[in-house]
């Protein structure tokens, strides 16, 4: 814990930093809105439902522990994990925005309606907006943690530990009709292009993201 102390002190003592987590944070919370907005859009565009060859020959399964309960504690876990080291802080706030701005976009271009027989979800839940409506294209379920498995691929951890996850919100928003099977299929690959946008866009963080431990090398990166 210390440790971990000392090097947020380092790193929030230099303005560049600073100013980066902070851009970090108002990207994530534009991005929310403009997903707040699209996924409303969508609720009141949307059309009938379509078949689909998975969830045609599954049961409808209750996964409402998984889908609200268990994205929460996946969210937290990440979000204490990242900021243990505040280097990585910048790099994975703006992707994750990026992404959700990205999704938004998507899912005001897609007008599916839901299956007419779905899992039931706690309406008054704390993740309702991320879990409900006609936002179906692409699963951010999916999307949001293999986005995590991509950014940590060098940490055998938490690279594994989010493709798990990824697997498993997948699994369980089929398994509750709760996206069709191309939202979940299709997450993969187009969270594998915001990736590497995200390394193109934010190129400056993404080599902080892999500098080496600052208490280690005793260096004070530039700004």
């Amino acid at each position: 814990m210390k440790e971990i102390i000392k090097k947020h002190k380092i790193y929030w003592k230099q303005k560049g930093f600073s100013y980066s987590v902070l851009t970090g944070i108002i990207f994530i919370a534009v991005s929310l809105i403009i997903n707040h907005l699209a996924s409303n859009y969508a609720d009141r565009m949307a059309s009938a439902y379509v078949k689909d060859i998975v969830l045609d020959n599954f049961p409808v399964v209750n996964v409402n522990f998984i889908v609200n309960d268990g994205l929460l504690i996946y969210i937290i876990f990440t979000f204490l994990y990242i900021i243990r080291d505040p280097k990585k802080i910048p790099f994975a706030a703006k992707s994750f925005a990026l992404f959700v701005l990205i999704r938004s976009v998507f899912i005001m271009l897609t007008h599916l309606g839901p299956m007419p027989l779905h899992s039931f979800l706690e309406q008054d839940g704390y993740l309702i907006r991320l879990n409900a409506g006609s936002d179906y294209f692409f699963s951010g379920h999916t999307g949001a943690p293999f986005l995590m498995a991509l950014i940590f691929w060098n940490n055998k951890f938490m690279r594994n530990v989010s493709l798990t996850a990824s697997l498993i919100f997948g699994v369980a928003v089929l398994l509750g009709h709760l996206h069709y099977s191309i939202d979940v299929l299709a997450a993969f690959f187009i969270t594998y292009s915001i990736f590497s946008l995200a390394k193109k866009f934010f190129a400056s963080d993404w080599k902080l993201f892999h500098k080496k431990n600052i208490l280690e090398n005793k260096e004070v990166m530039a700004g």
